[in-house]
């Protein structure tokens, strides 16, 4: 058996592979890149057992647990004005040409280098399609996407979780149902949580106290005396 995971551009999952590859010898896992558009694609039939795809997606029979989140960029010709800026705000860029959006980020660079417009991308793809003709500028106001990682509802299992727990950083011996991962209490809750540990208390310190022998309780009565040295008392009694 083989764990397939596909993953976006923006994503380098090496630490991860590394990381299973050691925790789990026993059990390959094949990664392999894809574009955003098929970033589900075989993920609900089977065929792909977990994805670090691009949000938004749709959820529907899905575990997500969204992971990190992608600064945005605008990627420039190298020649342009605002090529050597620091940052820039969507302010700096409301007049700009924008060029037109490809599946494919690499094709869309390309037109930005054509002179065509800018492109926004998030900060990974961009590096990952860097080249010397164009530039990519941080803006600081536009709204970042995020990564997720995805796997099916009935896809549930063992080694699943066991992924997850090396991309969230759980020891091999820790557990999703460890008491470390239980959410806090909010005040009321906790409140309420210990008046019931107290009355718990009280009670178990009542039922101590009603038992024979225990401490302020009653002294036990002695078990009546049987066989011939009780017989004898009692014809005795009678005389």
């Amino acid at each position: 058996m083989t764990l397939q995971l596909r993953y976006v551009a923006g994503v380098s999952p090496a630490r991860w592979l590394r990381a299973w590859n050691e925790r789990r010898p026993d059990l390959a896992l094949e990664a392999h890149r894809v574009d955003e558009s098929d970033q589900l694609a075989g993920l609900r039939e089977g065929e792909i057992d977990l994805a670090f795809v691009r949000l938004p997606i749709e959820t529907e029979g899905l575990h997500a647990i969204p992971l990190w989140e992608e600064q945005a960029v605008a990627v420039l010709p190298k020649d342009h004005a605002f090529a050597d800026a620091e940052s820039l705000t969507l302010a700096d860029l409301v007049d700009e040409q924008v060029a037109p959006v490809q599946d494919d980020a690499a094709m869309t660079i390309e037109l930005v280098a054509a002179g065509t417009g800018l492109a926004f991308l998030p900060h990974g793809v961009a590096r990952l399609h860097a080249r010397k003709d164009v530039v990519a500028i941080p803006v600081t106001d536009a709204a970042p996407t995020r990564i997720a990682l995805v796997w099916t509802l009935e896809r549930d299992d063992a080694d699943i979780q066991e992924f997850v727990g090396v991309v969230r950083g759980r020891k091999a011996q820790s557990s999703r149902g460890h008491a470390d991962d239980e959410p806090a209490l909010s005040p009321a809750k906790a409140a309420k949580k210990a008046a019931a540990e107290r009355r718990a208390a009280e009670a178990a310190k009542k039922g101590k106290g009603g038992k024979a022998g225990g401490k302020g309780g009653k002294s036990a009565r002695p078990a009546p005396r049987t066989g011939s040295g009780a017989k004898q008392r009692s014809k005795r009694r009678g005389r």
